[in-house]
């Protein structure tokens, strides 16, 4: 049976362990890289970009390619034509005060290619089938036999992580009962091409966001959605809830698929040498663009932490400081995000007062401001 040891072992290469990778890598430390899929994803699925994100990101190398997608400078809460509140990112005191719109297939390809240029790669298909621990290491044991001695193992395995899993860390919460639609479509009508717009409805949310190339980011709730959506369901959800003076009209779906959406924090993000970052640490609602942007944080500020404590010896309370830190951190957008999914789908009878609280909170600059704050990950500096 091979064995080989490492400094981290990284299970899983989305955008999340790939991050972490380039921290470590960049800051001189032997890291391995494994993803159970025989290729990456490729897949659409995270749109959003947040200034935060690229302000962390910014001393890694990528924020020059991401910097291609399309920057956009406003937030806005709609109820049909109806504007409730516009959430102003073009004010916050940040080099990129705007949401930049990118396909998550791009956002991994540029961290691989950064990653690469670095010395490091990704092993694939490598599938941990079992973690124990020592005083000294984590040792995964893979398929097909092999095992690798890590002083440290990261778990960016995403939602059903067998990191986490093998750790034993219970992954508290539930199901939201609707499913989620996503869609990249080309659109002609009455959808700005500069702002990210949230439509509230009672039949459910909608997202409307402008990506490269000409597309847009449709992400909607519904009770049962469609595997691969299609002309006729996007048009049929924009009919419902999008603009009505000028209907957006769909010419083209060019990806599209579903998703069950679930809300849950891991119990704990630190088992000894293993630790839990992204999507196996917490997931949650979509509303608000905050999924891949907190895993990108967990990945730099976890990045940042190991590599002290690998140069320099420093206290392993850095660790548990992390998990602490970023765990409240996950709770806070669980928060946010599900009352967003609430107030975006509230009831026929109470959406008259939503909408009339909400018109005369969008006239409050230091609403505005705070939303603007929370939502671009500001806040978390």
């Amino acid at each position: 049976m091979q064995t080989t040891t490492t400094d981290v072992l990284i299970d899983g290469a989305g955008p999340v362990g790939l991050t972490a990778a380039i921290v470590l890598v960049q800051r001189g430390h032997d890291v391995t890289v494994v993803d159970r899929q025989a290729e990456g994803a490729n897949t659409s699925r995270a749109a959003v970009v947040h200034p935060r994100t690229l302000e962390l990101l910014e001393p890694y190398g990528v924020v020059d390619e991401l910097a291609r997608g399309v920057h956009t400078p406003t937030f806005t809460i709609r109820d049909r034509d109806d504007l409730l509140i516009a959430v102003p990112f073009h004010e916050l005191p940040t080099r990129y005060p705007y949401t930049l719109m990118i396909s998550q297939a791009d956002t991994e390809a540029f961290l691989l290619n950064r990653l690469e240029e670095l010395g490091g790669k990704v092993i694939r298909p490598a599938s941990v089938s079992g973690i124990r621990q020592t005083a000294e290491y984590a040792i995964a044991t893979f398929a097909a036999g092999e095992q690798i001695l890590a002083r440290y193992l990261v778990g960016a395995d995403g939602m059903h992580s067998t990191v986490r899993d093998q750790a034993g860390i219970a992954f508290s919460g539930g199901t939201y009962g609707e499913s989620f639609a996503l869609a990249d479509v080309r659109l002609s009508g009455g959808v700005p091409a500069d702002e990210v717009i949230l439509y509230f409805s009672p039949a459910g949310l909608v997202v409307v966001a402008p990506l490269p190339d000409g597309l847009y980011r449709i992400v909607a709730t519904v009770d049962e959605a469609p595997q691969h959506p299609d002309i006729a369901f996007v048009q049929s959800l924009l009919d419902e809830r999008g603009p009505v003076s000028r209907p957006a009209v769909v010419e083209e779906v060019a990806w599209g698929s579903r998703f069950r959406v679930h809300h849950r924090i891991a119990d704990a993000f630190r088992d000894n040498r293993i630790l839990l970052a992204g999507d196996a640490a917490h997931v949650h609602s979509p509303a608000g663009g905050q999924g891949m942007n907190l895993g990108i944080e967990d990945a730099v500020i976890l990045g940042e932490h190991l590599s002290q404590v690998l140069d320099t010896g420093a206290d392993e309370a850095l660790l548990d400081e992390y998990a602490a830190t970023r765990r409240r951190a996950a709770r806070g957008v669980v928060t946010m995000t599900s009352r967003l999914t609430e107030l975006a789908t509230a009831s026929a009878r109470r959406r008259p007062i939503r909408n009339r609280v909400m018109r005369m909170a969008g006239q409050l600059p230091a609403i505005r401001r705070a939303l603007a704050w929370r939502l671009s990950g500001l806040n978390r500096r």
